[in-house]
């Protein structure tokens, strides 16, 4: 596939764009990154009501113009007005593939890929139990070997810990971080583990210095983003020298990454959620991927999580058959 050209349009969000990466690599592409924001009155305006989608771009944005790729993968509400203008550029030619519900109808698109809980559905969707990514084991395994040193020190078994940061979902404060490291130490103080913990761009700084005074004397290694000279993250690192991993329930693409780790993975539940997450974290813990955490260190062998080679194969074959 490498004599073709893609795109990968997202709003710059890096959950998301992640997504768009990972089923781009998982086809074969070297994908071009393209970040575009969108500036006001775009941003409150429905997306098959915007008028002049290329006009929409915010100061910064990464240009759009041709030569128009072979394949664009589009990830986000505000990436799908744009898609839609870049198919009619291009004479129908670019191969287009939305991630996520699209809030058009699904015929818009080529091909769409839509985890189970959005309930969106079409000759034309690939539905996945949860959201792709970028994990391969070959990434986990030259990430483990990457950062080993960083936790060589640590006691076995070593549990990682993936923490996201308040949304508009979920309410994630000093309390409820408290609450994760009293669990945490408790973890600790059960199973004699040592922690990896690492931040994301979401986690409030005050929010992780309540989690690092928690764990005073548990032997642990905490990164964290918002800091600075913080070097490379160690995220997936972690997911490869993990034995189990504890992440928080805001996000999606954090447990769906934990899961496709085929180690057990405990979610942190905090208050607030929404049908969609609802439904989302019900039908993992049915089907034995992830357990709610309660401070306690647990261990099984959940089933295999394969949803981007299933994903990538239905992409590839749609593809190949649009451009004969």
């Amino acid at each position: 596939m490498s004599s073709y050209t893609c795109w990968v349009l997202s709003e710059g969000y890096a959950g998301m764009e992640n997504q768009g990466i990972g089923l781009a690599e998982a086809m074969g592409f070297t994908p071009e990154v393209k970040r575009v924001s969108a500036r006001f009155p775009w941003t409150f305006l429905p997306a098959c009501v915007w008028p002049f989608p290329f006009h929409a771009a915010a100061k910064g944005s990464d240009a759009l113009t041709p030569l128009w790729p072979d394949i664009l993968i589009t990830i986000g509400r505000r990436s799908v007005p744009l898609s839609l203008a870049i198919g009619r550029k291009s004479g129908g030619k670019t191969f287009r593939v939305h991630i996520q519900h699209p809030t058009v109808p699904a015929s818009a698109f080529n091909m769409i890929v839509a985890p189970k809980h959005d309930r969106f559905t079409g000759p034309n969707v690939h539905v996945t139990r949860g959201a792709i990514h970028r994990v391969t084991p070959q990434r986990l395994i030259q990430d483990a070997e990457t950062f080993a040193p960083l936790y060589a020190h640590l006691p076995r078994p070593l549990v990682g810990v993936l923490v996201g940061g308040f949304s508009r979902r979920y309410r994630f404060g000093k309390r409820e971080m408290a609450g994760l490291g009293d669990k945490l130490r408790k973890l600790y103080e059960e199973s004699g583990a040592g922690l990896a913990v690492t931040g994301s761009r979401r986690t409030d700084v005050a929010c992780m210095a309540v989690l690092r005074e928690k764990l005073k004397g548990v032997p642990t290694v905490i990164w964290d983003e918002q800091e600075k000279d913080s070097g490379k993250n160690p995220y997936y690192g972690i997911l490869g020298l993990s034995d189990l991993l504890v992440v928080t329930c805001d996000s999606v693409s954090m447990v769906s990454e934990a899961c496709a780790t085929a180690k057990p993975v405990l979610v942190a539940y905090f208050p607030g959620g929404s049908k969609r997450f609802c439904r989302f974290h019900q039908a993992m813990e049915k089907d034995g991927y992830i357990r709610a955490f309660t401070g306690r260190y647990e261990k099984w062998t959940p089933p295999p999580l394969e949803d981007m080679s299933a994903a990538a194969a239905a992409i590839r074959g749609a593809f190949l058959v649009h451009g004969k």
